[in-house]
């Protein structure tokens, strides 16, 4: 019933006849920005109905069909066999299968390409972008934006929607073209612009710099040429300029906008979570007894140890960058934890499940897995075997360990795949493996939001972050700060803190390892209460903000 209540109150209701929402994840899982909008697309479902439209790239084939996607021809009007569109484009129209069932337009970009090269002029002439350098993925995701854009405007008119009651919203650089033509070819429509991570910030980051201490320092524009990202960086930061509303993801990323960007953002959208998605009662237990069981399996199959069903399992996971994702902090943290601070000799096992180039499933361990094999004595430490295991950094970490025989009681793995149920190995997609774990670290050096933290307390699994990530610091502003009140630990890391990071983590995990049956419950129910506070059902105000923002800015650049 609140619900509905909810739908009557949001004041840009009326206000709008189409909202669209254009990001490279919409039913196309790569990173956080899937589950931003997986988990938001009901909030919005029920207040806007189905003016609420996700627009998307159909990456897809017949042998390789989208999970999520579900077509429906008759949508909007039938529009994917009756909308005329230029440039060749095609449209597939559907619902994506999450909760609220949104309509998803899916767009075959490609012909786009042949058109780049005047588009990139243009937006030159009319905004400024420098696209002259461009490589890499920059090409792809403008055709797409651009392809999003045309089927945004074509959409409005053959719905017949009021054009100054559109609301165009773009996320991360790689929708930023997509704004811009938007802007140039129907500028009544409110236009907005999302930037959930710098692409020069992560870009500093990545390259082995030092963001922090030298942060008030850093000029966007110069570090762009430095580290040749000149037209992501343009990109983007015209299009927060250009937009009618720019929004970020978190504190810490609105200071990185205003001092790399030279754009503070309106609104700052921190990102909810759907508990939908969360098992309860019965369904949580099968679960993390089915997960515990499989991942104690393969470990002992892996280390040639018979891991005991009482083992502390520990888990990091989330986009495969060393550094920025604190991946080289966790490996430190646990093998400090199995040499110094861990008396009593508990197994541990800690689990690095990030994807990487993964080239087949561990052949051996697949046929001991197959015929529950457990005469060899295994020495392994990747479940799946990888295309680059001598450059891997990872990889190359943990074997080094291995040889110096390193970590005491912690057992160390590294699960390299997408965790989709369907690795080969594990077999158990990730939302459905995160009961099993008792504790996760996800020590992030470069993290504007953090969805991983979030999710893990949302499953009632204790974790540790950073002040880093805009969840550290949202949970710092919100909590006491400490696993035994929140379910999180907050570490402050810093450019020059590293090892003193690497023991406070160990001894959070050391303490934790001595709580009792009682205390571990607490926690767990601690970690789940404060993913309550985090509910969409909050954080989508901030939206609807953005919204109002977006339309007036939009009526007062018109007149």
């Amino acid at each position: 019933m609140a619900k509905k209540t909810l739908k009557k109150d949001v004041k840009s209701a009326k206000d709008i006849d189409l909202l669209f929402e254009t990001s490279w994840e919409v039913c196309n899982k790569i990173g956080g920005i899937y589950t931003v909008l997986s988990t938001k697309a009901r909030e919005l479902q029920e207040v806007y109905g189905d003016r609420l439209i996700f627009i998307g790239p159909d990456v897809w084939s017949e042998q390789n069909p989208s999970p999520v996607f579900i077509e429906r021809k008759t949508l909007l009007k039938s529009a994917s066999t009756k909308l005329t569109l230029p440039e060749g484009l095609t449209i597939r129209v559907g619902r994506w299968d999450i909760p609220g069932s949104p309509i998803v337009v899916l767009v075959k970009f490609q012909p786009m390409f042949a058109r780049l090269n005047d588009i990139y002029g243009e937006m030159w002439q009319r905004f400024g972008v420098d696209s002259l350098n461009a490589y890499g993925d920059y090409d792809e995701s403008c055709a797409f934006a651009v392809a999003s854009a045309i089927v945004a405007m074509s959409l409005t008119e053959y719905l017949k929607a009021d054009p100054t009651k559109v609301i165009a919203h773009f996320d991360e650089w790689t929708t930023g073209m997509g704004l811009l033509y938007l802007k140039a070819h129907m500028p009544e429509a409110a236009t907005i612009f999302t930037t959930h991570a710098t692409s020069i910030g992560r870009s500093i980051c990545g390259n082995g710099k030092n963001l922090y201490q030298y942060f008030e320092g850093y000029n966007g524009d110069q570090m762009a040429r430095e580290l040749n990202m000149v037209a992501k960086h343009s990109l983007e930061k015209t299009a927060a300029k250009q937009a009618d509303c720019f929004t970020t993801v978190s504190d810490v990323t609105a200071r990185e906008c205003s001092q790399l960007l030279d754009v503070t953002p309106e609104v700052v959208t921190p990102n909810g979570f759907e508990p939908d998605f969360v098992p309860e009662g019965r369904k949580y237990t099968l679960r993390r007894n089915a997960g515990r069981e499989r991942l104690l399996k393969i470990a002992s199959l892996m280390t040639g140890e018979t891991l005991p069903k009482d083992t502390l399992i520990i888990g990091t996971s989330g986009r495969n960058e060393y550094r920025n994702k604190g991946l080289d902090l966790f490996i430190d943290s646990m093998t400090e934890l199995g040499e110094k601070h861990n008396p009593e000799g508990k197994n541990v096992l800690a689990l690095v499940m990030v994807p990487a180039w993964v080239k087949e499933p561990n052949g051996e361990l697949l046929m001991d897995l197959e015929y529950d094999g457990t005469d060899r004595p295994a020495c392994d430490y990747l479940t799946h075997r990888l295309n680059n295991e001598d450059y891997d950094n990872v990889c190359c970490r943990l074997r080094n360990l291995r040889q110096e025989g390193r970590g005491g009681k912690v057992k160390l793995l590294f699960v390299p795949c997408y965790l989709d149920g369907h690795d080969g190995i594990v077999n158990i997609s990730y939302y459905d493996l995160l009961p099993a774990l008792d504790l996760t670290v996800f020590p992030s050096y470069y993290e504007p939001w953090g969805y991983t933290p979030l999710e893990s307390v949302a499953f009632s699994v204790p974790t540790i972050t950073t002040d880093k990530a805009g969840f550290g610091q949202w949970v710092e502003n919100n909590f006491k700060n400490s696993i035994a009140d929140c379910g999180v630990k907050v570490i402050d890391r810093e450019d020059t803190n590293y090892w003193q990071n690497v023991e406070e983590i160990a001894t959070t995990v050391a303490s934790y390892m001595t709580s009792d049956a009682k205390e571990t419950k607490e926690s767990r129910a601690a970690a789940c209460a404060t993913s309550r506070k985090a509910d969409w059902k909050f954080f989508i105000e901030d939206y609807y903000k953005a919204f109002e923002i977006a339309l007036k800015n939009a009526k007062l650049r018109e007149k």
